[in-house]
């Protein structure tokens, strides 16, 4: 049974041979009808994003919006944010998703490598993302990568509109 589980995740493995993970550049409507997909599997209380959005999102020096593609399908994407602090540069990770029918074959880990390697490249002295607890697999996995837990206590201040 063991046996069978492990060929089956490499099997998985190897169905994405075409794995491509880019850059948005900019705006189209599949990438914001691939979006607008994604988005309810991250969070339930998120609003469907506008086309004005997105434009502005490729349009910001400040923001990388990178995407995994399979076969030239959108199966994932994860939004950098480098910024200059006072304390330095600084680099920020939000919004990573998967399609829930791609997850466990990789998509994440060079969504996440890819953000690494710019937000380094940028000369950023840290990069920062938070998870929930419950998502432990997603934990691990940044984890693996080298990310490490913080003593600290995320705060949030919400906008009433």
């Amino acid at each position: 049974m063991i046996f069978l589980f492990a060929a089956l995740r490499l099997f998985r493995h190897l169905e994405m041979t075409n794995l491509k993970i880019e850059i948005a550049k900019e705006f189209s409507p599949a990438l914001l009808q691939a979006i607008a997909s994604l988005l309810p599997q991250l969070t339930s209380s998120g609003h469907a994003m506008t086309a004005a959005e997105l434009k502005a999102i490729v349009a910001s020096p400040l923001t990388t919006l990178f995407i995994a593609k399979d076969e030239g399908r959108i199966v994932g994407t994860i939004s950098l944010a480098v910024v200059q602090m006072p304390t330095g540069l600084r680099a920020y990770l939000e919004d990573l998703v998967v399609d829930s029918s791609y997850r466990n074959r990789g998509a994440a880990t060079a969504l996440l490598q890819a953000a690494i390697d710019l937000a380094r490249n940028s000369g950023a002295r840290t990069l920062d993302m938070t998870s929930r607890a419950s998502r432990e697999n997603a934990i691990r996995l940044y984890e693996r990568l080298g990310f490490r837990r913080r003593d600290t206590n995320a705060f949030r201040y919400s906008f009433r509109y």
